[in-house]
């Protein structure tokens, strides 16, 4: 089973709701070498990767980028200029709001 600590809240919100991409998944196998449980993961991986929130995303790309070795100062500009292209844009958020997102 997922955990949380290991992938994060977003897949814990995918595997309560549940939805059925049977479609999607057999279409998967068909169109791939994936295996079924393997297409199965990809789904939830990419459904996943789309539910994670704003606020999630700041905190785990911070993370990512700091365990890189990168500065504050470089990690809160570069999570500004990925957020635009997220699937879902979110609303612009300044670098003092992004730092209270990792910081409170």
């Amino acid at each position: 089973m997922l955990r949380e600590a290991t992938h994060g809240p977003q897949y814990l919100r995918v595997l309560e709701r549940r939805p059925s991409h049977d479609d999607l998944v057999d279409h998967l196998v068909r169109s791939t070498a994936l295996r079924r449980g393997e297409a199965s993961r990809v789904v939830l991986d990419v459904l996943a990767y789309f539910d994670e929130t704003t606020e999630e995303f700041v905190r785990r790309r911070h993370r990512e980028l700091q365990a890189g070795g990168a500065v504050n100062a470089t990690i809160f500009e570069r999570i500004a200029a990925e957020l635009p292209h997220r699937a879902v844009a979110p609303p612009g958020l300044s670098l003092r709001q992004l730092r209270r997102i990792v910081y409170g």
